[in-house]
């Protein structure tokens, strides 16, 4: 299938990489023409490191042209941080085409900041939204044009935006994620499955003296103690609690079950903490104000997360907490300059309109 791939991360390097070695045509587009022309003039190509060893494969197209990357792409997928939607789904929304699925992988209720952009641009085309609960790969570049795949996803729990369509998209996404994909309901569902906003901030902010202090560290080795998955399981149970307020039913992809060796599989499968912390990869130099930990996971994931458990009549006094401290960090008012339904347009709804709209999308 043709997939067009949005960003030059860890993310987007690994989705183009991973979906090229699968056979699929694969358009990726970044923002910086400096790095698509050097892109360009090595050939195109992406060597993807993994398990079964290495694998050089070939994009059909790597551009600084949205248009030229989305058109005719029956799957978009954005991985990019929370905090680069608004610009890219701006830049995204004149393109969109009927049948067209666009998949963020997470996004913090990104899925609505990209289809309002496109209601907002007047393009009134047929297009699904879609999100879910991690990236579906743990991933590193090694390199400007090298990534390095130490797990990919086993399970990814989907909400779909509106869910009047979520059957075609999820058969979209699922033959570029075939036996993988499993149906969550709607966009918020997959917004509240996001493990980014449960397992960092407890982590950042517990080690921010020796994220500080050492040249690197490893917030999943070192970093993980008793003491930190404690809070992280109490974080964990406010999620929970406001996914069942709004009638969300199980499974509810629990954290613990990350770190456990038997029981029910988690998103990666058994043993992925043990598999992330052996290879290295994430043993990093973490700039607390500036890291995605900070920008994108606790200050816009756990906005969201008080925002949408304030209208559910749902308590987080840890969310709150996190929010405080990771405000008072970076010298800024988390709570205030978050993602809440506010900002996404949203705060005028109760709980009965905003399910309708998550049903019915946009009049």
């Amino acid at each position: 299938m043709k997939i067009a791939v949005l960003g030059g991360g860890n993310g987007s390097f690994a989705a183009a990489g991973d979906f090229a070695l699968s056979g699929h045509e694969v358009r990726l587009w970044r923002r910086d023409a400096d790095q698509v022309a050097a892109h360009r003039a090595a050939g195109s190509r992406i060597l993807v490191k993994d398990h079964n060893g290495r694998h050089d494969t070939k994009l059909a197209l790597v551009t600084t042209d949205i248009a030229e990357a989305v058109g005719g792409a029956e799957l978009v997928l954005c991985p990019a941080p929370a905090f680069a939607q608004p610009d890219i789904a701006r830049l995204l929304a004149p393109h969109l085409r009927d049948g067209q699925v666009v998949f963020l992988p997470p996004a913090t209720f990104g899925s609505m900041i990209f289809a309002r952009a496109a209601r907002d641009a007047g393009n009134r085309a047929k297009v699904s939204f879609a999100e879910t609960g991690t990236l579906p790969w743990l991933t590193r570049k090694h390199g400007p044009f090298e990534v390095a795949i130490t797990i990919r996803a086993k399970r990814l729990p989907v909400g779909v935006f509106p869910l009047d369509q979520a059957p075609r998209a999820l058969e979209v996404i699922g033959r570029a994620f075939p036996g993988v994909i499993e149906p969550c309901g709607d966009a918020l569902s997959g917004a509240l499955m996001n493990a980014g906003p449960i397992i960092h901030p407890p982590l950042i902010v517990m080690n921010a003296g020796p994220i500080e202090h050492f040249e690197r560290w490893d917030i999943h080795k070192e970093g993980t103690q008793a003491s930190i998955r404690r809070v992280t399981d109490a974080l964990d149970a406010e999620r929970i609690a406001v996914r069942e307020a709004f009638g969300y039913g199980a499974p509810h992809f629990p954290l613990a079950h990350h770190y456990a060796r038997e029981g029910e599989i988690w998103m990666y499968g058994r043993g992925s903490h043990d598999r992330l912390t052996d290879s290295g990869d994430w043993r990093e130099r973490i700039v607390l104000t500036e890291h995605r930990y900070m920008r994108e996971d606790l200050r816009l994931g756990l906005s969201l997360l008080v925002s949408v458990a304030g209208l559910a009549g749902v308590a987080t006094p840890l969310a709150r907490a996190l929010l405080a401290i990771g405000g008072a960090i970076c010298g800024e008012d988390f709570a205030k300059g978050g993602r809440t339904l506010e900002t996404l347009g949203l705060g005028n709804l109760n709980k009965a309109e905003l399910q309708k709209l998550l049903r019915e999308g946009f009049d």
